[in-house]
């Protein structure tokens, strides 16, 4: 690692005249120096070359270097470091030469390691005044950063409070506010992190992949591959940097983590919109509802294995009764001690799990994980879909528990499955005054994807600002089977206040339609089986309320890869006073 030479950049500050060069930056090893590491929220900076070569400038460039907020950073954790006794520095900002892509990816891999070798961590609070450490959230002051100071909200600074063993918070004036020991019970309120994390380390600490993933579910990077990347160091993973992956880095970093671990609880995350695809997160605040979650061990997952499917055995139960039942669940734990860890391969991440089948559904089943929400709640469980032979992640508001888990080896899908893009034709609906806002939960811009081998709904909202009107097109997928349905806001129209929030009323179609998915896609299969003509259209719409018009929508056979969507705006027919039956036209 390059470091910077404390008595060096001080020096040079001191006698900024001078010509005579005297390098910074030392290429030392983290393993037998002693030396200090600022953690700080980017603003205006100073790069590796920049510092490097300072004195071969001409001046008016020197004197914009040492202006920035950036340069005095550098020089304020100098002169802490020189007061607490250290030779050596090291600033990410000034240390790394992002020139060089092998450096960076070095740097990256390393860097955990290296903020828990340093023997002291200045934790730098740019946006606190105070003379104290804020102990109380403060959501007029830190409106940005969820009450608290700016730090607390970034991604790198969850390994860089974490690794080190020493950390000391500075406010904006480098006044030293306290130190991770004394504020761990705060800095535990502000972070999730357990206190004993924060005192004593990582090390020896029965932590699951989702406990450890929560701390990070509400934090934010600058670019979307460091969401991952900054968490690598805390899993102990290493992984190349491909900046420009997007979200993949998140898949690649889970897929690692799986490699050298078979903690369940990677499977335990939870979206805040259901969605059913790859078994793996797509981010970190997947795992926002898991910072209780707690790995299960083997004799124990058995045991409870055993003891939650009971069925009919309650405590009053006869002796041979119980004894039945357990001497039939029994057999779990051998093939538990047997079962073989994950395999990662194009197939998908093999792994034996107990798994209990739907009664309704020969496709649909509930997995047990090793794993819990806490000492007083049951094993976590997830739904799966099985397609061909692999198995998707799912989500279902009910199922009956009404057999016994049986072990099943099983291909999870660690990709996104099939998409289908359809095009809306919506043109005619800005005539009488109807735009497209937008849609929910993920952005659509060029038409609507949609996930066609499990589950999936796009609701895409139009509204006429005039009328105060407006309505919801629903497009989805359930079990294979594709579906539409349109809905209106029957929201009054002079609550004018909320009205334009039109991510609200789309945040409820979706979950009214979403709840209501089977009934709309067994419908949709009725009607198709029902009409075989080659040229089938279906028609649906929906009554305006206070006006005479109505929402339409018009499709085709989408087996037939008929992927057009015809979204129109049409005197109502009188009919209906909401959404009503499907119509078939047909056109010979």
């Amino acid at each position: 690692m390059k470091l910077l030479n404390v008595e060096v950049v001080l020096k040079r500050e001191q006698n900024i005249q001078q010509t005579k060069y005297e390098p910074v930056l030392s290429e030392m090893y983290d393993g037998t120096t002693s030396y200090a590491i600022l953690s700080h929220r980017w603003g205006v900076e100073v790069a590796y070359k920049e510092m490097a070569g300072l004195m071969r400038v001409e001046e008016l460039e020197k004197d914009e270097v040492r202006a920035r907020d950036g340069y005095q950073k550098i020089i304020k954790s100098c002169e802490q470091a020189k007061e607490d006794g250290y030779k050596w520095l090291w600033i990410d900002t000034c240390c790394i030469d992002k020139r060089s892509s092998s450096e960076l990816s070095e740097t990256i891999n390393s860097m955990y390691r290296w903020y828990q070798n340093a023997q002291v961590c200045y934790a730098y609070l740019h946006d606190v005044d105070e003379s104290v450490f804020p102990t109380k959230r403060d959501d007029s002051k830190f409106d940005r950063s969820n009450g608290w100071p700016e730090w607390f909200m970034r991604g790198w600074t969850l390994q860089e409070l974490i690794a080190p063993e020493q950390v000391k918070f500075f406010n904006k004036n480098w006044m030293p506010i306290g130190n991770k020991q004394r504020l761990a019970p705060t800095l535990a309120d502000i972070t999730g992190i357990p206190r004993e994390v924060l005192t004593d380390g990582m090390a020896g600490k029965h932590l699951s992949v989702a406990q450890i993933m929560s701390w990070a579910a509400g934090r934010k990077t600058t670019r979307v591959e460091d969401r991952a990347y900054s968490l690598m160091g805390l899993f102990g993973v290493m992984m190349p940097m491909l900046y420009g992956e997007g979200n993949r880095a998140f898949q690649r970093l889970q897929l690692e983590i799986i490699r050298i671990s078979n903690d369940h609880s990677i499977f335990a995350w939870h979206p805040q919109q259901p969605r059913a695809d790859s078994v793996l997160a797509e981010d970190p605040s997947d795992f926002r509802s898991c910072s209780c979650v707690r790995r299960v061990g083997l004799n124990e997952f058995v045991d409870r294995l055993i003891e939650e499917n009971m069925f009919g055995c309650s405590k009053r139960s006869d002796i041979d009764t119980r004894a039945r039942h357990r001497r039939k669940l029994a057999v779990l734990r051998d093939i538990v001690k047997h079962s073989p860890q994950f395999t990662v391969s194009n197939a998908g991440i093999q792994v034996c799990l107990p798994v209990i089948p739907h009664p309704d559904s020969p496709v649909h089943f509930r997995a047990i994980l090793a794993c819990d929400g806490g000492s007083s709640t049951g094993l976590i469980t997830i739904d799966l879909i099985s397609s061909g032979s692999s198995f998707h992640r799912t989500f279902i508001n009910t199922f009956p528990r009404t057999t016994y888990p049986e072990f099943k080896t099983l291909h999870l899908t660690h990709h996104r499955n099939e998409c289908r893009k359809f095009t809306l034709d919506d043109l005619n609906a800005s005539y009488s005054g109807f735009r497209r806002c937008g849609t929910y939960p993920r952005e659509c811009t060029d038409g609507v994807t949609l996930f066609s081998i499990t589950e999936d709904l796009i609701v895409t909202v139009y509204a006429n600002e005039g009328d105060k009107s407006r309505f919801a097109v629903g497009l989805g997928y359930y079990f294979g089977q594709g579906w539409v349905h349109v809905v209106y806001d029957d929201r009054p129209a002079n609550q004018e206040k909320n009205w334009s929030l039109w991510s609200d009323f789309a945040s409820t179609a979706y979950v009214g339609m979403w709840n209501a998915r089977g009934e709309h896609s067994k419908r949709a299969s009725e009607l198709a089986h029902d009409n075989e003509h080659r040229n089938v259209h279906f028609v649906k719409h929906a009554h305006l309320p206070r006006s005479i018009l109505a929402a339409r929508v018009v499709w085709g056979k989408w087996e037939m890869n008929n992927l057009r969507v015809m979204v129109d705006v049409t005197q109502c027919p009188g009919c209906c006073d909401g959404p009503c039956a499907w119509t078939v036209t047909f056109f010979i």
